[in-house]
């Protein structure tokens, strides 16, 4: 059983919408989660889909659902406080239907330009190593600093990987973090990966996609935008060849 957690419990602060929280923002007439779990709906290797939504907009995503036919979406469960406690909720839900050996897929619902490849990937390394995190190498030199103004140590780039989405784990593994978390006193952790290194473990990372835009800032959507305008003109192009234009 490979299921999909997806949490979309926050408003975007970051994104300045404050009447439309940022997953519900319309790409080309289409909502970024919808888009996002479109992904997950026709990837033939994933069972079901556990999404964790803001609560005033759980009617609205019901409808969503039902309008774009997707069959996959098991429950919709209210959302945390954060992504992590977002997460958990999904992650009780889907511990009702699982086993501990059956893989479970975390992405946040603001990642439209997933691939097949990209989930196809995530599963398969799950499966052999209970963890997997999709990363790119940074681009950029890395400085640190506490306050925001003098810095004190810097890092070197070659070393360095941004992570993405979908994170993939055996139930097993990431709900031990997430009791571990708990116990511990661990409240609010960046990332899954995050909180399992946290405690010591380590994650198996694997290549990810730069175009995998999580759309976080008016930025982003410029950029997802941009990606959406160059499919088209790829489209166009193809067509306009065909026919000797």
């Amino acid at each position: 059983m490979i299921s999909a957690v997806i949490f979309a419990g926050g408003v975007g602060k970051r994104m300045g919408s404050a009447d439309i929280p940022k997953q519900f923002l319309e790409i080309e007439g289409k909502s970024i989660i919808i888009r996002t779990m479109e992904h997950f709906e026709k990837h033939a290797q994933v069972d079901k889909i556990v999404v964790a939504c803001v609560e005033d907009w759980i009617s609205e995503l019901e409808k969503q659902i039902k309008y774009y036919g997707l069959k996959k979406v098991e429950a919709i469960v209210l959302g945390g406080e954060s992504g992590f406690t977002s997460i958990h909720n999904g992650l009780v839900r889907v511990s009702e239907y699982s086993k501990g050996e059956d893989i479970v897929l975390i992405c946040d619902g603001v990642r439209p330009v997933l691939t097949e490849m990209l989930i196809t990937n995530c599963i398969s390394k799950a499966m052999r190593y209970e963890t997997a995190v999709p990363v790119t190498p940074s681009i950029d030199s890395l400085l640190f600093s506490e306050d925001g103004n003098v810095c004190q140590k810097n890092y070197q780039r070659n070393s360095m990987y941004i992570t993405q989405a979908p994170q993939g784990y055996t139930l097993k593994k990431i709900l031990w973090a997430h009791k571990e978390a708990e116990k511990r006193g661990i409240v609010n952790p960046i990332s899954s990966c995050d909180l399992i290194i946290e405690l010591g473990e380590p994650v198996h990372i694997y290549k990810g996609n730069r175009e995998n835009v999580k759309v976080t800032t008016p930025e982003d959507l410029d950029t997802l935008r941009a990606h959406y305008y160059y499919q088209h003109y790829k489209l166009f192009a193809k067509e306009a060849l065909k026919y000797g234009l």
